[in-house]
């Protein structure tokens, strides 16, 4: 561990002391920076959507399977624990729906599961498999990065297993130390052949987690876990998808573009409001939606109009997609920019437990970065 990253922590810890010193003094107002890692921002339905109904994130997965169910008679769901709803509840009430032969439990090895939902695909049927925490897919990596990446690649075309979805809950929780809140989308973004997605919010994960399911090519889709029932909107009721690779603007403006993904929207959605009240300065605000294959073109277009760059994700640094964005936005628009590119992201150690609110890239490290684009 670097001196750098032991100073920061020993700082760190020193704030946990004075926070206690504050708190028994019953001064809440003066210890506020970790009292929320983000206040999620519901997105509003289209006036065309239909009916819809109040569902929170593993609500909208569970309809969407329901629906993939429906509408496909070879779709099958299979993973650790599906049978009774999974750990999660994303599952609940699909076998005694669909019956035990279209949800079923697998043993306790992602790379059986991975593997069987490659030759389930490759013989023609719609596999979605469940890897019960996105920290456990490692087992699977071989299966996914040298077989379901490469599989129509190897046989000319002959051959695919493209109607393989995996799913996979991923990201931090607030309890679930370094086991169970990894982000791990940039190992599988160095993989040709696969797709990588990552949903903010229910209504987006039905129509994502659709297209993924029913998109020609195998594909990652990992559900950020802490969503799962904090994430509340009007989702629509009908059958509806929403394009892969196709980056969203959310918020306009024109100083600074900020960049993330899965829940680190929401924490960046928050940093657009604080620099606009506390610095005058106006933040774009862009969920890219697809790691992989990413919407360059929808960024680029967005930094030569600021000039200005943060992107911020869950993930370790060093080696996390934010730096392949990074390098695309230098070579794109070098002449465009006012100040360095800035990343704000995980720490490169393990997740830690007690420490998890000074680990994650939360909207005080944002504004931070923000305060030094500008003042460049």
């Amino acid at each position: 561990m670097s001196s750098k990253i032991l100073n920061k922590l020993s700082h760190n810890i020193l704030g946990v002391v004075a926070k206690r010193k504050c708190l028994s003094s019953g001064g809440m107002e003066c210890w506020n920076r970790s009292v929320t890692h983000f206040t999620f921002n519901p997105q509003t339905p289209s006036t065309k959507s239909g009916d819809t109904t109040r569902m929170n994130l593993f609500q909208a997965v569970n309809n969407a399977l329901d629906i993939a169910l429906t509408t496909d008679p070879t779709a099958a769901i299979f993973g650790e624990d599906v049978a009774f709803g999974g750990v999660f509840r994303c599952t609940v009430g699909l076998q005694d729906k669909f019956g035990k032969d279209r949800v079923f439990n697998t043993p306790l090895c992602e790379q059986g599961i991975a593997g069987f939902g490659i030759g389930m695909a490759a013989a023609g049927a719609t596999a979605i498999a469940e890897i019960q925490f996105a920290d456990y897919i490692f087992p699977a990596f071989d299966q996914l990065v040298n077989e379901a990446a490469k599989f129509r690649y190897r046989s000319g075309n002959q051959f695919d297993c493209g109607s393989l979805t995996v799913r996979a809950p991923c990201g931090a929780v607030g309890h679930g130390a370094m086991y169970h809140s990894q982000s791990v989308e940039a190992y599988f973004a160095h993989c040709p052949g696969l797709k990588v997605v990552i949903p903010r919010g229910p209504i987006q994960a039905k129509g994502l987690l659709l297209s993924c399911i029913r998109d020609k090519n195998p594909c990652l889709f990992f559900e950020p876990k802490i969503l799962y029932r904090l994430a509340v909107e009007q989702v629509p009721l009908k059958d509806y998808m929403i394009p892969l690779s196709k980056a969203e603007v959310l918020v306009e403006g024109h100083d600074v573009t900020l960049i993330g993904w899965g829940t680190q929207v929401h924490v960046l959605h928050e940093v657009c409001q604080m620099a606009s009240d506390q610095l005058n300065v106006s933040c774009e605000l862009i969920d890219l939606v697809t790691v992989l294959p990413w919407d360059k073109q929808t960024i680029i277009n967005s930094v030569k109009k600021t000039g200005r760059v943060l992107i911020a994700h869950e993930a370790p640094i060093t080696g996390g997609f934010g730096a392949e964005i990074a390098a695309t936005i230098q070579k794109e628009c070098f002449l465009n920019l006012e100040a360095p590119i800035y990343r704000v992201c995980g720490y490169d150690t393990p997740f830690p437990h007690i420490f998890e609110p000074f680990y994650l890239p939360d909207k005080w490290k944002c504004f931070d970065a923000i305060k030094k684009l500008i003042n460049f």
